[in-house]
């Protein structure tokens, strides 16, 4: 997970165990009702073993400290972006999930995947049905993958499909059209050739140009050579698929019943580069966790993001981001992705 921006040892000799204690009830009940909290909701539901003035005691230090704020309609308190990281580096319970919720995962992900896109929306789909917030997927960059094989096959006599696989399991197909007619024989060339030349060389190596090296072995013309060499580039330079899994589910949440943080929320999604950047950050850990204006990206500031990076026996897959309220269930999102990234890698 991200480390704190804040000075966490000075943090900890701040915050004894009971204040701690009281952070985590308050932390919790918040993400629980969307309401403030009262120190007589602490007593009545969480069992603290203090009296009610000793609890509000310690929530009027802890919001002097900057880990809760007051709101101007309630005598209670919510969590500040500080008061939220904490909570999410040193208190939440990274294993609450259900036995259900287990089932269901496996079940899902027991599913017959044959194309690393199936595996990236599945995984995608599986997180937000289980957290029931908003997810946003992309695969992994394709200038990091290598070529494991291009195939080609001939569709018309002037027409050829071409299929690469990567190392990862990504699969890009495209149609090459000609100006003049082929035959099955010269495709079997083509074949051999092109693979020879690219098998196991970075994706990357089709944005040179190709025809320098492959015409001199080429009895073909360059009407034959140049629009495949042209339609297998422009395939791999497309942007990576964006998938987009529970955006509904959003709106059913309290803090969408203000109209800008719903239009906000609206603009992220429809914003494709704003999403991959946003996904595409903070690739060096597993799991990572933006509050607020910790994303420094201002359409973000009313919104926390969780970022999974998406493994599968050490093959980079993508990253898979969860989009909510910074009043997130933090716990339980980031229990869910551990036990994905367990079970796709088989350590049960």
């Amino acid at each position: 997970m991200q480390t704190s921006n804040y000075k966490l040892k000075e943090v900890k000799r701040l915050l004894d165990a009971r204040k701690k204690k009281v952070l985590q009830a308050i932390v919790e009940e918040y993400i629980n009702t969307a309401e403030p909290v009262s120190s007589n909701a602490l007593t009545k539901s969480y069992g603290l073993d203090y009296s009610s003035a000793t609890i509000r005691n310690e929530m009027a230090d802890l919001e002097k400290k900057g880990f809760l704020d007051k709101t101007h309609t309630s005598s209670g308190r919510i969590p500040s972006a500080k008061g939220y990281r904490y909570y999410v580096d040193e208190l939440l319970n990274d294993k609450d999930i259900s036995l259900e919720e287990i089932k269901y995962i496996s079940d899902k992900l027991e599913n017959k995947i044959n194309e690393i896109e199936d595996l990236t929306k599945i995984t995608a789909n599986t997180i937000s049905e289980v957290t029931h917030y908003t997810t946003v997927s992309i695969g992994p960059k394709t200038n990091t993958q290598l070529i494991e094989e291009i195939k080609f096959v001939l569709l018309g006599s002037r027409m050829m499909m071409a299929v690469i696989l990567t190392d990862t399991g990504l699969v890009k197909e495209t149609i090459i059209k000609f100006g003049e007619d082929i035959n099955e024989k010269q495709v079997e060339t083509i074949n051999y050739m092109f693979n020879k030349k690219l098998k196991g060389e970075p994706i990357e190596t089709i944005d040179r140009p190709l025809e320098e090296y492959l015409y001199d072995e080429m009895i073909y013309s360059v009407n034959v050579i140049k629009p495949i060499v042209e339609q297998i580039k422009k395939v791999i330079e497309e942007d990576n698929k964006i998938y987009l899994e529970g955006a509904n589910k959003a709106f059913d949440l309290p803090e969408f019943n203000s109209l800008e943080v719903a239009k906000n929320f609206v603009n992220i999604l429809d914003t494709k580069e704003l999403v991959a950047d946003m996904l595409n950050s903070g690739f060096a850990e597993d799991i990572k966790v933006y509050i607020g204006e910790e994303s420094e990206r201002e359409q973000l500031k009313d919104f926390s993001v969780v970022t999974f990076k998406h493994k599968v026996n050490g093959k980079d897959l993508g990253t898979i981001g969860i989009i909510g309220p910074k009043r997130m269930d933090y716990s339980k999102v980031i229990s869910v992705m551990k036990y994905i990234n367990q079970k796709l890698n088989g350590n049960n």
